[in-house]
């Protein structure tokens, strides 16, 4: 029996209403316990129900009273919000443990491993979703501070007001017109709550920022290792609000929220230099706003800090010796393309060079290197900047992408004229690279002089170190790892870890995901006389792949098992490149 049975039968709810709250919550996404409330039924009796159905005892906390500092910190933030538990008081030495799922065995065994650490006991409690989050605003964190300026401007501005934000400006107006709009105001809460947003994301090693309206409710999500976490969830009504302070500092019309706009601004957080790309969407439910964090002020990584094998840095360093030629990186936005073609450039002689790069936007900083933003809306594109470069007498020439058959045949041109170009391109893996140009217009038979190599690569999570759930290579899983390697030349197999155990992701002292960090996964492409006489008769994956294979070239599931071996990837990482890698219990 589940809980809206229970509620059913002790005559809480009719049975007519049974079948809508299961639409609204099944089809609709909507909150039980919000759905239950909308109708009527108090909150003490869904929680006796929901108790009743899960065998737990709950409790009720007491409105305004709060939860002790000391308290708070036996469960970290991060790990409360992540797991859906709080620490809500001790009773006889006993950590009082809130929950608003009881049945989550991941959280079960995550706060298993945090309380084991102060060696204290603890005593599960089922409590309402508006109690977990009054307890989760009393942590000093993002929810601490918005919590202070929702209610500072709940208490000051009005829906007319937020109107007037959204329609004070006008056509291509970008700054408020009006002293009275406070939802804009320097001084407003709504700018305190967009500035709250953005530097948790950044202090919490966010890259990108979802702010997202829904039916109900405005939810903040921040992709944290590739993963996006819901961090608050705020009132509908200060959507616009929140919008349109975005909209103004990063230069946006206020007053169209029918197409798409994109944009970016700056902000100074903690002496860092932070850039934020801004991007809305219209949806449904509202205008949609994300936005990636690019922070100038990272150090730039080396090769091996990417996850670059030895064998492979030597790859790389053999190909940008190279006097001219392309080298092409392939994957998704987000797989860290960027960051590849920067490290690149930091292994370059650029003091006896001429290094020309053309971006969207300039990430980073490298000394020695002639950086260009490029800026489509006045007509200075990749294809424009590259015709201009090439009067600027490069040696080498970065263009951030591949987009369109005229860029493509000016970075093939000049890799033709003497000149060695870095790029990238949106392919599946380094084997599509040369069909992708092919099918942009670009004739085989320029392509087989000029790519001297072609890379794919992915992020995954990193395993803390000393987190992780041992899993010995054995049976299912060593199985799972001969399939996997099936087709490799025995050379290359020599040169693979054989540990007695992987790791799989679980939980550590500082470490409650049991991850942190992100490491790339690879495979490469070399040119060879081989692969320019298939590009030139059958240049389709298959024949390439062959070619590859050949040669020893290891895919990115490949190079991923060989992290994992080498214990830096959890064992779950493997499975989100793709293939059935479930194992048998």
């Amino acid at each position: 029996m589940d809980t809206l049975s229970l509620l059913e039968e002790k005559g809480l709810i009719d049975k007519s209403a049974v079948a809508s709250i299961r639409e609204e919550v099944d089809v609709q996404g909507k909150n039980l316990e919000q759905a239950l409330l909308s109708r009527g039924v108090s909150q003490s009796d869904i929680l006796s129900a929901l108790g009743n159905y899960y065998q737990v005892p709950t409790k009720i906390l007491d409105k305004g009273s709060a939860i002790p500092e000391a308290i708070l910190k036996y469960i970290p933030e991060e790990s409360a919000r992540h797991y859906g538990f709080v620490p809500i008081g001790i009773e006889d030495d006993i950590l009082e443990i809130g929950t608003i799922d009881p049945d989550n065995l991941e959280a079960t065994e995550a706060l298993n491993f945090i309380t084991a650490r102060t060696n204290i006991p603890y005593k599960i409690f089922l409590i309402s979703n508006e109690d977990f989050e009054s307890v989760l605003n009393m942590y000093k964190g993002l929810s601490g501070e918005v919590g202070k300026a929702l209610t500072e401007l709940q208490s000051t501005i009005s829906e007319d007001d937020i109107s007037a934000a959204v329609s004070s400006g006008g056509e291509g107006e970008t700054t408020p017109s009006s002293e009275n709009n406070k939802a804009i105001k320097e001084d407003a809460p709504v700018t305190k709550i967009v500035a709250s947003i953005l530097r948790h994301a950044v202090d919490g090693r966010a890259s990108d920022i979802h702010i997202e309206p829904t039916r109900e409710e405005l939810r903040v999500r921040f992709r944290v290792d590739g993963v996006l976490h819901t961090s608050l969830r705020l009132p509908k009504n200060v959507e616009r609000a929140v919008s349109a302070r975005i909209k103004v500092l990063a230069s946006l019309k206020l007053d169209e929220r029918r197409k798409p706009q994109d944009g970016r601004f700056s902000a100074t957080i903690d002496n860092r230099r932070i850039d934020f790309r801004v991007s809305t969407f219209p949806t449904y439910h509202g205008e949609k706003v994300v936005m990636r964090i690019l922070d100038r002020s990272s150090t730039l990584l080396t090769l091996q800090d990417i996850g670059l094998t030895a064998g492979n840095i030597e790859k790389v360093r053999e190909a940008i010796r190279r006097p001219y030629g392309i080298i092409i990186i392939s994957g998704p936005t987000g797989s860290g393309k960027s960051t590849t073609l920067y490290t690149m450039l930091q292994e370059l002689e650029r003091t006896e060079l001429n290094v020309v790069s053309l971006e969207d936007p300039v990430e980073y900083d490298v000394e020695g290197v002639s950086q260009s933003q490029v800026r489509p809306e006045i007509g200075y594109t990749f294809a424009a900047g590259l015709r201009s470069i090439l009067r600027q007498d490069p040696d080498i020439i970065m263009v951030g992408e591949i987009r369109d058959k005229e860029t493509a045949q000016l970075a093939i041109q000049a890799a033709l004229t003497g000149h060695l170009v870095l790029s990238t391109l949106h392919t599946n893996n380094a084997i599509g690279v040369v069909p992708r140009l092919i099918d942009m217009g670009i004739d085989p038979y320029l392509i087989a002089p000029t790519l001297v190599l072609s890379m794919a690569q992915r992020l995954v999570r990193k395993r803390c170190e000393g987190a992780g759930k041992p899993m010995p290579v054995e049976g299912a899983v060593q199985s799972f790892i001969n399939k996997e390697f099936q087709g490799v030349p025995e050379e290359v197999m020599k040169t693979i870890p054989q540990p007695k155990e992987v790791f799989g992701i679980a939980p550590s002292d500082g470490c409650p995901n049991g991850t942190r960090g992100r490491v790339g996964v690879f495979e490469f492409l070399p040119t060879s006389k081989e692969l320019e006489r298939v590009i030139l008769e059958n240049p389709v994956e298959e024949e390439i792949f062959k070619i590859a294979r050949a040669q020893g070239m290891l895919t990115m599931k490949e190079d991923a098992i060989i992290k994992m071996l080498e214990g830096t990837i959890p064992f779950e990482e493997v499975t989100t490149l793709g293939g059935d890698v479930a194992l048998e219990s």
